[in-house]
């Protein structure tokens, strides 16, 4: 007994003169790191109802919590349990040291620390892990700096949000969020027990590994909060019988993988966009964009057991094949929902902005369009017959001949029937009509780049994303402004502070009477022509079907009242799909599943389309027709304008 007496005697008097003189002589004990703490904070991702779409961090997922953030009642959990004392000592506790001291002397080991929650937040921030007298005496010397130099309140504030508390969760906010799927103030005195509990070994009292510790260790805070007379009898025996629901979460909650690519796309230009802390609030809907994604796969599943059907069926062609979907607000721009590809876990790629494809005969509306708004009408009539046309490239005699799908020609038809039936003769001979010239002059306000300057143009022979194609498409949606779509709204910083905001940008291209002639004609689409896939019942929608030569590309682009949306199918490699694979068979049923749900989940969205003033309805060779005073109904056969030199139109 007086060998330990004197040895701790010397500990005592020895070591703590010698260990502080030779650190006060060789450090400078510099807090900054400290005093200015800057922690790495998770980005987070919300929808445009502010539904958390997915967390974005480096290496430490973290939440920052705010003193104020933080319950009263949280804190006296914690004091009770690991510095009750936190609030009357100057960073360390004389008397829980002097009974650490004689434990470690006792088992010839430093087996106790005796940290104060100053110390435990020195450790973790300034210095090492190591059980060392050394590293024990540095920590002492900073906890007394420290205390000095913060707040107890902002000393809390850092532990709290510095503090690993299991399953990768730094700080009490993120662990709240992820066991609980709580906000702090929402929490348990079970619960907040149960977070304060885990400092001691994260990983062996986590609840997600470990729920019956996890609740013995949170027991025992209740305990000895019970004890300390903080909480009375009721509430003590309440908190005991408690049993919280815990949640096993992935880290990232990702709920829209490719949305979340895409986002950290267009912040690529923020540096520390994965530990910044920012709140990114997108315009997508959460609930559509879960519906795009079905409506995609539902397809998907359909054309691949058309295909099994095939004599010469693959299997390995047909992993290639894959699709898109995008859904936007037409008059605000918004990005409702945009899916880039049928499995995200088998390729990341997203088809909906990174791809570009040829349109096929989605692209016929804009000519169309160009053709009523420069006086023709849906009764105007057209010619669809076969024509050879001939032309000289790069010195040599060439022929063209377009024929029709399935090669059938109706010599005469009007506007309206040959759009409604997608006749590439018609659109052919209307462009050539009109002239190439005014034709891609008229074009310039849709500001679509690259558009190729020969008859091609009139079977939509340029390359797009779908997302692009959405864009142009939002004219005929939005009674004719083309409105540029916005994916991130604003961006705020961790103060609070909004660092970017982006508003749409809009453009009238034609009227809205004008408009409506196109919007009619495209429900005709749908109602009784190539879309008949994409009708659903109790909503007006107006559409187009889409399909490349060798059906490369199927596509189905249209819109509702208030909701715009474009399909595309096709193989990743460019190869051919088979025959049976066209817009209105592929994508079509994509676009009449996505707007069954669109109904199903907003019941009370409008339904039909408004008729602007400036119309004239009647009924035309027994169809319903609208005039307007640009669109006027045909008294005689129109003549066509004067061709310009052939030459330009190949």
């Amino acid at each position: 007994m007086k060998k330990w007496l004197l040895i701790l005697l010397l500990l005592l008097i020895i070591m703590p003169l010698i260990g502080g003189y030779y650190y006060l002589s060789q450090m400078s004990f510099n807090t900054d790191k400290l005093v200015h703490l800057k922690l790495p904070v998770t980005t987070t991702i919300y929808d445009k109802n502010g539904k958390k779409i997915a967390n974005i961090f480096k290496k430490q997922h973290r939440y920052y919590a705010t003193f104020d953030e933080i319950p009263p009642r949280l804190i006296e959990a914690l004091l009770a349990i690991e510095d009750t004392t936190f609030f009357e000592h100057p960073g360390i506790n004389i008397d829980a040291i002097m009974r650490a001291i004689i434990k470690d002397i006792k088992a010839g080991k430093l087996v106790e620390g005796a940290s104060t929650l100053t110390q435990q937040l020195v450790k973790n921030t300034l210095l090492t892990r190591e059980k060392k007298i050394s590293r024990k005496i540095k920590e002492v010397i900073y906890s007394l700096k420290i205390e000095k130099e913060l707040s107890k309140e902002q000393i809390l504030e850092f532990y709290l949000n510095q503090v690993y508390l299991g399953h990768r969760y730094y700080g009490i906010k993120t662990a709240a969020d992820g066991y609980f799927r709580k906000k702090l103030n929402e929490l348990s005195l079970k619960e907040m027990a149960i977070l304060v509990g885990l400092p001691k070994a994260p990983s062996f009292y986590a609840p997600t590994k470990n729920y019956d510790l996890s609740l013995g260790r949170a027991n025992r805070v209740v305990s000895r909060m019970y004890e300390l007379g903080w909480i009375d009898q009721t509430t003590y025996e309440k908190a005991l019988q408690e049993n919280p629901t815990v949640y096993d979460d992935t880290l990232t909650k990702n709920k829209a993988p490719f949305i979340v690519d895409e986002v950290m796309r267009r912040c690529s230009d923020i540096d520390d966009i994965k530990e910044g802390g920012y709140q990114i609030y997108t315009t997508i809907d959460l609930a559509l964009q879960a519906a795009g994604r079905q409506a995609l796969k539902f397809a998907y599943d359909a054309a691949m057991k058309r295909a099994s059907t095939l004599k010469d069926y693959n299997a390995t062609q047909w992993e290639q094949l894959n699709g898109a979907l995008v859904s936007i607000d037409p008059r605000s721009g918004d990005i409702l929902a945009l899916v880039g590809g049928v499995d995200y876990k088998k390729s990341a790629f997203n088809r909906a902005t990174q791809s570009r494809r040829q349109p096929g005969s989605s692209f016929k509306p804009f000519l169309y369009q160009v053709a009523l708004d420069i006086g023709y009408s849906g009764a105007t009539e057209l010619v669809d017959i076969a024509r050879t046309f001939d032309y000289v490239k790069n010195g040599r005699k060439m022929k063209w001949q377009p024929s029709n799908y399935g090669r059938n020609y109706k010599g005469i038809l009007t506007l309206r029937e040959a759009l409604v039936h997608s006749n590439n003769l018609a659109t052919i001979n209307l462009v050539y009509d009109i002239g190439l010239k005014t034709m891609l002059r008229e074009l310039e306000r849709y500001h679509i780049a690259n558009l190729p300057h020969d008859l091609s143009l009139s079977l939509g022979s340029i390359s797009l994303s779908p997302l692009e194609l959405a864009e142009y498409y939002s004219s005929f949606a939005a009674e004719g402004r083309a409105v540029t779509p916005v994916l991130i709204r604003r961006i705020d910083n961790l103060a609070g502070e909004t660092i970017r905001e982006q508003e749409s940008n809009t453009t009238q291209v034609t009227t809205p009477e004008q408009a409506f002639l196109m919007t009619s004609i495209l429900k005709d689409v749908i109602d009784r022509g190539t879309g008949r896939r994409a009708k659903v019942a109790g909503i007006e929608l107006a559409g187009k079907t889409g399909t490349t030569n060798h059906s490369v590309d199927a596509w189905f682009t249209g819109y509702s009242p208030t909701v715009e949306t474009v399909v595309w199918f096709g193989n990743d490699n460019n190869t051919p799909m088979s025959r049976k694979d066209t817009g209105g068979t592929t994508a079509a049923p994509a676009f009449q599943y996505y707007y069954k749900e669109l109904i199903r989940v907003y019941p009370q969205i409008k339904r039909r389309f408004d008729k602007p003033e400036g119309l004239v309805e009647t009924t035309y060779n027994g169809v319903k027709e609208y005039f307007t005073e640009t669109s006027k109904a045909p008294k005689r056969k129109q003549a066509a304008p004067r061709v310009e030199d052939e030459e330009l139109l190949f």
